[in-house]
């Protein structure tokens, strides 16, 4: 059959479409006189005319998405690029020296109930706290936030809970788009700036922030000795005296961690029942202080490897690539070959789980999400390398199973403004994208990259330019970001055990 654009085939029968809708629409089903006929007829042909000319892709303008469909054209250099982004098999996540219970299977079952349970957290703190369904509770209730509060497990465990999606409300409201889960087993740096180096350590930075759980090291070490006393030693052996009160002093969820948020969202004084409190924290034995922060760096261990069994899995985009040539669309193969080429997508987004793993800048002017936040100089990485350098929970100290070397020695060079590439498997389920949230769609995004981003207005020097991709192109980009969906996670995995 000829293709679309063909005079012979989609173009004439365009026009000869066009020719019975108009004499429908003139009335020429019905009785006219024959002068009237044929004026009506010339203005029929002289409409259609324009159809036939905006069959020739040549002669077409910008707006092509909607009737150009021409053959795929990939080129071997190409389809070797699209061999490296699918392998025979997805790798399994990498191997963590950092953590020896990352495979373990009770560590993950215990994990599993641990991601799902909200009683480690303290108050909240925010007044958009007010009950309704985008919010965890009411400001003042503790016991409210979990891990899967912010990483929807439906929603390919990205915040789809939170008031437009965007930024999330826990104890107070984020800075940062909480980033998609799904595959994060492939990650050695994590966070959008790269401040934590394991999954273990993570939880910390979760667990003592006054936006999110708002909660304290010593509070959440008690509630495992209260309400996961058994599990928790069958995996990791005995747990400390957590009950005995002259050395590990009660604190309640009321007052761990802030009791009150500043002008800039950030807490005024020490998180109680964490490091340099000048309370219940700093009151207890070196050694005990050691103990507490070991019972949630095992905690979290069991978290790290529950997680590491998120996946979203094979997609359309690899059946193609192994064979099946019906499984993408003409648009999604296009998509395919410009992620490669002319789109440059592969420069970052490299590997089988489409991320190179890396820090970039790419430009992005932030603008007000959720509303009224606005974070107008997030330094990324330049920011966040200094705090992971520094981190005692970090793969080189003593609350690590092993170092791998994963640290880096130094910031990378373009490190202002530079964020960590996200993971592309799935990314269509993903409410909002980039580390602000700012944009609601995957056009949007494509856009935001053929146009080369923001000229002005961010830290840092962007590290892309201007594609000027067309309509049509655009459109093939993001029918081939869509392809590469996948099943997702065991359903066993997406609720509490």
């Amino acid at each position: 059959m000829p293709a679309d654009g063909d005079l012979t085939g989609g173009r004439l029968t365009r026009t000869i479409a066009c020719v019975n809708s108009s004499q429908q629409s003139f009335g020429m089903g019905t009785a006219v006189r024959p002068r009237r006929r044929f004026a009506l007829i010339a203005a029929v042909l002289a409409a259609c005319s324009g159809l036939i000319a905006c069959g020739n892709s040549s002669q077409r303008g910008p707006n092509t998405a909607a009737t150009d469909d021409p053959e795929p054209m990939l080129t071997d250099e190409q389809r070797a690029a699209l061999a490296k982004l699918s392998p025979a098999s997805l790798p399994e996540p990498v191997a963590d020296v950092s953590n020896k219970w990352a495979d373990d299977a009770d560590a993950r079952a215990f994990g599993q109930k641990l991601f799902f349970d909200p009683r480690f957290a303290g108050k909240l703190l925010d007044g958009d706290n007010d009950g309704s369904k985008a919010a965890l509770g009411l400001k003042g209730e503790t016991g409210k936030v979990a891990c899967s509060g912010c990483h929807v497990p439906e929603s390919a465990f990205s915040d789809s809970r939170t008031i437009r999606q965007q930024i999330s409300l826990a104890a107070g409201w984020g800075r940062r788009r909480a980033p998609s889960l799904l595959d994060v087993g492939h990650s050695t740096l994590l966070m959008w700036d790269g401040r934590k180096d394991s999954l273990q350590s993570q939880v910390f930075g979760v667990l003592e922030s006054p936006v999110e759980m708002n909660s304290s090291r010593l509070f959440a070490a008690k509630q495992i000795f209260l309400n996961h006393h058994d599990e928790y030693e069958a995996i990791f052996g005995p747990l400390p005296p957590l009950d005995d009160t002259t050395r590990f002093p009660d604190l309640p969820a009321e007052l761990s961690g802030c009791q009150k948020l500043d002008a800039q969202n950030a807490c005024p004084q020490p998180m109680r029942g964490a490091p340099g409190d000048g309370a219940e924290y700093d009151s207890m034995a070196a050694a005990d202080q050691e103990a507490v922060t070991r019972v949630m760096i095992d905690a979290g261990k069991a978290i790290g490897a529950y997680e590491r069994l998120l996946g979203c899995g094979k997609s359309r985009f690899d059946d193609w690539m192994h064979g099946d040539k019906t499984a993408l669309t003409r648009a999604e193969q296009r998509g395919a070959a410009l992620f490669v080429g002319a789109g440059r997508c592969v420069s970052c987004h490299s590997g089988p789980f489409l991320s190179d793993e890396e820090f970039h800048n790419v430009g992005l002017r932030a603008q007000r999400v959720a509303t009224t936040f606005i974070n107008p100089n997030d330094r990324g990485i330049a920011e966040g390398y200094p705090l992971l350098e520094a981190d005692p929970l970090n793969t080189k100290g003593v609350f690590s199973d092993g170092d791998d070397g994963r640290v880096p020695t130094s910031a990378p060079k373009n490190a202002e403004g530079s964020f960590r590439t996200p993971r592309l498997r799935c990314a269509a389920q993903r409410p909002s994208f980039m580390h602000t949230g700012q944009q609601m769609t995957l056009e949007q995004v494509v856009a935001f990259f053929s146009a080369g981003g923001d000229p002005a207005g961010y830290p840092g020097k962007s590290e892309i330019a201007a594609l000027q991709l067309s309509e049509r192109e655009q459109a093939d980009l993001v029918a081939f970001l869509r392809a590469l969906d996948g099943p997702g996670p065991d359903p066993a995995l997406l609720t509490a055990p």
